[in-house]
């Protein structure tokens, strides 16, 4: 059975109860700069990659008399996002280049911003909020091994940039260079197939998620991170949240299946599992409180909503999962199952 996405996700606003919760964790601030100060661009030109391929972003243009005051307010705002707000070593950065996204659901704008001193460069993004993505990126903060930094102001969400080679780069040019252990990467996505899967977060194809490559005193440590978090309890498709489903990441499964047997797979999912449930507990009010905000939030169609209880409750043999009438009941009742199946909880 092909794995089915929806064409054109629906862009969910981000309504009062949600805008409390970030308010309360620090992840809702005034901004000087809105992404709609930044669609004011008026000429653009294809960004070219190395090898002078189209990247399919723009680089945007901006009126002359436009342009200290869209780059001052960008340099504030990464400040906020990066050093709570401290503006001391604003003078040793200046924007290099915005950019914009022709394609995706909420045409984001990245921007490149550089160290004059030494050169270092970063980027982060504007983007359209979506409820959908919020709660994606809350909760990979809060159930992953993965810090995010995000803000929140009226109609536009700034996000930090992930760092890692995007998942088709890796698939392509690195991952059978020689000294790379091929069990290591094998794996990481099995333990990046169940976290997705735990946490319902869909479409983690090889290009909406990077590899994290980490040095170690012997050999080399390989993490997974999504990169678009749009498709968080969306899709009524179970296939559409187990990473190894699509076909793009055929070369992770093989190389689980040439290299790890099915009780070494198992070991590693419980270890995922495990490190879930230890997530669970030490952020059990917040992922409450995140909880109860998503419940009165509409994330998915109801077609979806009842397909995906179906499937769940197939897969795990659990009627209860048949009784869930939302996404937010659907993902409280996979993390509370996941609470009482793993060993000594």
């Amino acid at each position: 059975m092909d794995v089915h996405i929806s064409r054109k996700k629906e862009i969910f606003p981000v309504r009062e109860d949600l805008r409390r919760y970030l308010k309360e964790y620090q992840r809702e601030s005034a901004i000087p700069i809105s992404y709609a100060d930044l669609l004011t661009f008026d000429q653009s030109i294809s960004l070219m990659d190395k090898n002078d391929k189209d990247t399919l972003w723009k680089i945007a243009m901006y009126p002359q008399h436009e342009i200290p005051r869209i780059y001052e307010g960008l340099k504030q705002i990464y400040a906020q996002l990066k050093a709570s707000g401290n503006t001391k070593q604003l003078a040793h950065l200046f924007i290099e280049r915005i950019d914009f996204c022709t394609f995706g659901n909420t045409h984001p704008f990245r921007i490149k911003i550089v160290n004059k001193y030494n050169d270092v460069y970063d980027y982060f993004y504007l983007k359209v909020p979506d409820a959908s993505r919020i709660y994606g990126l809350e909760l990979e903060h809060i159930l992953s091994p993965n810090q995010l930094n995000f803000l929140v102001d009226g109609n536009t969400l700034v996000e930090q940039h992930i760092h890692g080679i995007p998942g088709d780069m890796f698939i392509k040019d690195y991952m059978f260079r020689e000294g790379y252990n091929p069990k290591r990467i094998a794996k990481e996505f099995v333990k990046f197939n169940e976290r997705c899967f735990v946490r319902l977060l869909g479409d983690m194809r090889a290009y909406n998620f990077v590899v994290e490559i980490t040095p170690d005193f012997d050999d080399f440590h390989f993490r997974l991170r999504p990169i678009d978090f749009d498709q968080q309890c969306y899709e009524g498709q179970c296939k559409v949240y187990l990473p190894q489903y699509f076909k793009e990441n055929f070369p992770f499964v093989q190389l689980a299946m040439e290299h790890l047997n099915e009780s070494v797979v198992e070991q590693y999912k419980l270890e995922e599992r495990s490190l879930i449930v230890n997530r669970i507990k030490s952020e059990r009010y917040r992922l409450k409180h995140l909880r109860d905000v998503m419940s009165r939030d509409s994330l998915s169609k109801t077609e979806k909503i009842e397909q995906l209880a179906i499937e769940l409750s197939n897969y795990y043999k659990d009627i209860y999962f048949l009784k869930c009438t939302s996404m937010a009941a659907i993902l409280d009742h996979s993390l509370k199952r996941l609470l009482r199946t793993v060993k000594g909880w």
